[in-house]
């Protein structure tokens, strides 16, 4: 997900999305855990956007 797109979702989205990013890695990790998925830089992808959108959401909590 683009910073562009992160910036245009409001507060409340933000967090939501939030939630299901982090348990969409949770899930991911105990896939790869339990068998290795083919596909690993989707962890990798999942955590930097995580990271991203708790960046903007601060940005944003900052300028209210």
């Amino acid at each position: 997900m683009k910073a562009s797109e992160i910036r245009e979702m409001s507060v409340s989205d933000l967090r939501e999305r939030i939630e299901a990013e982090k348990a969409t890695l949770d899930t991911l990790k105990i896939n790869h855990a339990v068998s290795p998925i083919e596909d690993t830089s989707k962890i990798k992808k999942t955590r930097k956007d995580i990271a991203r959108m708790l960046t903007i959401l601060a940005e944003k909590e900052k300028q209210n």
